[in-house]
């Protein structure tokens, strides 16, 4: 699978601090694959909408990962932008992330996470905290090698034929 990473952050991007969920993300996925392309950017609905669509189209990335931009500040626009972008939603996978993370802190409730697809590129929005994206990473990523199979047509193991669970 090939990856690609999307750090959202003002504080980041502006060198004011360093982004730790970023080389995170790329050291739990890479078991994997390989993580082809890593964007930094501000909290900018059109920087992200831009970055996402280099990300899915030009890049063609399985996986898009976008770490901030989440919550309930009033420059975390990460949720916009990514559905600005994707053609279809994914809601189970943000749902399953809220649902775990709830079982380890009630503040999970407040993410606005979404997840979609653009074109054959799946869009996974994460929290920013080091520490929720592993636990969110954790939980997702048995999951998305089937998902990659399904979305670039290979539909073998899906339904019926598909007896692991």
């Amino acid at each position: 699978m090939v990856f690609a990473v999307l750090c959202v952050s003002d504080r980041c991007s502006a060198g004011v601090c360093q982004d730790k969920s970023g080389p995170l993300i790329k050291e739990l996925v890479s078991h994997l694959g390989k993580t082809a392309e890593f964007i930094l950017v501000p909290d900018e609905k059109d920087e992200i909408e831009k970055a996402l669509i280099y990300l899915c189209d030009d890049v063609k990335a399985d996986v898009v990962l976008t770490t901030g931009g989440t919550g309930f500040a009033p420059r975390d626009i990460t949720p916009e932008a990514t559905k600005a972008v994707i053609e279809r939603e994914a809601p189970g996978i943000a749902e399953a992330i809220r649902f775990k993370s709830l079982q380890i802190t009630p503040k999970a409730m407040l993410s606005r996470a979404v997840s979609g697809i653009r074109g054959r590129s799946l869009i996974i929005n994460l929290p920013g905290s080091p520490k929720a994206v592993r636990e969110s990473l954790e939980f997702i990523l048995p999951v998305l090698p089937h998902a990659v199979d399904v979305l670039s047509g290979d539909t073998q193991n899906c339904g019926g034929n598909y007896d692991g669970r």
